[in-house]
C-alpha cells in the first residue's frame, strides 16, 4: 500500500483550531509508506522540570500514525480511528524541535500498525519510540 501525496499546506491547514495546532505540529514530509511531523519544544509542550512532556510525545505519536492511516483509505467509503497508541520516553530534551516518522509496519483491511520513532532534530537522538494502531471502518 502506498500513502496517498497531498500537499503539505493542505494537510497543515487541517490542522486549524485542534490539537495539533496548539501543540504546533506540522506536517513535513510525505513518503510511500512514511510521515514525518515535527514538534517544537517550548513552553506548549513542556512539563514542569522544563523538559518535553511525555503526553505531548504520545500526541504526536498517535498525530502521525493517524495522518499516515489517513492517507491510506478511501474517505468516500471509509474512515479511520485510533484503536491504541504507546510510547516510551527514552531520552529527555528542554528545547528545540523533534521530528516524528511514522513508518507502516501493516496496512490491512481493517487495521493498520504503524512504528513511530521521535528524534531530536538537529543530533537524531532518540527521545521516544512508539506505536500506534489504527481501526479501518466503513461508513454507514
Amino acid at each position: 500500500m502506498k500513502l496517498t501525496q497531498v500537499p503539505l499546506d493542505e494537510l497543515n491547514a487541517m490542522n486549524k483550531d485542534t490539537l495539533m495546532e496548539k501543540l504546533g505540529i506540522q506536517y513535513v514530509e510525505i513518503g510511500d509508506n512514511y510521515v514525518v511531523a515535527s514538534m517544537p519544544v517550548d513552553h506548549r509542550t513542556k512539563q514542569p522540570m522544563g523538559l518535553l512532556h511525555g503526553g505531548a510525545s504520545a500526541a504526536l505519536v498517535e498525530t502521525v500514525g493517524s495522518l499516515g492511516s489517513v492517507l491510506l483509505i478511501n474517505h468516500e467509503t471509509h474512515y479511520a480511528v485510533g484503536l491504541e497508541v504507546s510510547a516510551n520516553h527514552v531520552g529527555g530534551i528542554q528545547s528545540g524541535e523533534v521530528l516524528a516518522t511514522a513508518t507502516l509496519v501493516h496496512g490491512g483491511r481493517t487495521t493498520h500498525l504503524w512504528s513511530i520513532e521521535v528524534r531530536e532534530k538537529d543530533t537524531n537522538r532518540l527521545i521516544c519510540t512508539g506505536k500506534h494502531t489504527v481501526m479501518v471502518l466503513e461508513k454507514k
